[in-house]
């Protein structure tokens, strides 16, 4: 709403920098308060990891010397993201819920098959993140869910995953082993 706070929101945008923003004239108690806590005067007031980087000039003069893409946390591209997500586990499981609160009755078959495999597995709830949920149907090239992976490599849906199961593949495939 201000030119000072447009400059600075362009400039993290160009720099790819992962930011979020609190309107300051939306709670005035804030915007008093702010300036006490952090010692400075006017806005905006850019913060990385809970400490005071500056305003605007400040942001400049990073920028100017290459500094800010160094201080700066960097937004993460959905590939990038799909791959971190994958393997954040050996198992991993993408679905609709958790494996405490299936959301359909697919993520619920496939949950029980899992639990009856003693094997330890992660859950993603797509549900919570519509960006992963389209993004991984593209990435995986598969169009539905659940979405198996071990190791970081599809393994399938619910539909796979009970094939594997009754011919004694599912198991070694879990471990790794295959």
């Amino acid at each position: 709403r201000a030119g000072f706070s447009r400059q600075i929101v362009e400039i993290l945008a160009r720099h790819g920098v992962a930011f979020s923003s609190f309107d300051i004239f939306s709670d005035e108690e804030v915007r008093q308060g702010l300036k006490s806590y952090s010692n400075w005067p006017t806005y905006p007031q850019l913060y990385v990891a809970g400490e005071l980087i500056g305003g605007l000039d400040i942001v400049k003069e990073l920028e100017a010397s290459g500094e800010l893409d160094t201080i700066c946390p960097k937004v993460q591209k959905l590939e990038e993201r799909l791959k971190s997500l994958i393997n954040k586990a050996p198992v991993m499981l993408f679905m609709k819920g958790s494996k405490q609160m299936a959301k359909c009755g697919f993520s619920k078959q496939i949950i029980e098959i899992m639990n009856n495999t003693g094997v330890d597995y992660e859950t993603f709830d797509i549900l919570e993140d519509e960006e992963v949920r389209q993004g991984l149907k593209s990435f995986s090239n598969w169009p539905t869910y659940p979405q198996l992976y071990v190791n970081g490599e599809l393994v399938g849906g619910l539909d796979i995953v009970k094939e594997m199961k009754e011919s004694g593949e599912l198991l070694p495939v879990l471990k790794g082993e295959n």
